[in-house]
């Protein structure tokens, strides 16, 4: 398991390019900074768990990104935690839906689980189309779209500005197509974040669970599950949530058997 050394960098240069940045958010990003670097170090001497404990703690406190929830996962994983291993993994995921390392870690996780679960093979074009979708995170869909923006503007100036025919035909050109390459790439963000929306998926945090028929302890058992599975969340009718699985199994357990990604 390899450490991610960049925490945040990509929101940092969105942050910089819209000029929002604020005193107070540098010094939590300074504050966060310093945690990640201890984390960083513990995991390094292998203390493993006293590693998690930071990183969850930053957790806790609203940190986002997905090197934090990428090394929170690595620790988890040395420490056994198979089920908050998944969960972490996941989260960094939907961050980074392109990290060739997050998958990889994904599916060396799964391995532990006992529950295996078959997929049904996708539609060609269905599978072609999200895994471009999911090619790029949504931070670097964004920085993508505003440097696209910010080119298509210039040569528009210069078009403006320019005395030659030639630089002014191939200027204004360019700079449609940038502006509509930048429109599309904001429909794909647009999209990636309706994927995700649309797909709400928990982690089974349980050893082992009764999947029931319908949300009542006394209603017919269905299947069982145990930790590690990744299931779809349908619906939630008090204390239960219904579930899928990929294979399309369904069934209600008890919202204390999940850990909502």
């Amino acid at each position: 398991m390899t450490l991610k050394k960049k925490y945040n960098m990509l929101k940092r240069c969105i942050y910089l390019l819209l000029l929002i940045t604020s005193p107070l958010l540098a010094f939590s990003n300074d504050d966060a900074s310093g945690l990640f670097k201890k984390g960083n170090e513990l995991y390094q001497k292998a203390k493993y768990k006293e590693a998690a404990a930071v990183y969850q703690q930053m957790v806790d406190d609203d940190y986002q990104s997905a090197a934090l929830y990428f090394n929170l996962g690595n620790a988890y994983y040395k420490t056994g935690d198979i089920a908050p291993c998944i969960l972490y993994y996941e989260k960094a995921r939907k961050l980074s839906p392109g990290d060739e390392d997050i998958r990889v870690n994904i599916q060396l996780a799964n391995t532990k689980t006992i529950d295996k679960i078959e997929v049904p093979p996708e539609f060609f074009l269905s599978k072609w189309w999200h895994s471009f979708m999911l090619s790029f995170s949504a931070d670097a869909l964004a920085i993508i779209a505003i440097a696209l923006f910010l080119v298509a503007s210039g040569l528009l100036i210069l078009y403006r500005f320019s005395g030659s025919v030639i630089v002014k035909k191939v200027a204004f050109y360019l700079a449609i197509v940038l502006f509509i390459t930048g429109i599309g790439t904001i429909f794909v963000s647009a999209r990636q974040a309706n994927y995700f929306d649309a797909h709400r998926e928990a982690i089974i945090f349980t050893s082992s669970v009764v999947v029931k028929s319908a949300p009542a302890a006394t209603s017919k058992n269905v299947f069982v599950l145990h930790e590690g599975t990744k299931v779809n969340i349908l619906d939630k009718s008090g204390n239960w949530v219904k579930i899928r699985l990929l294979n399309g199994n369904q069934g209600w357990v008890t919202t204390g058997d999940t850990r909502e990604i």
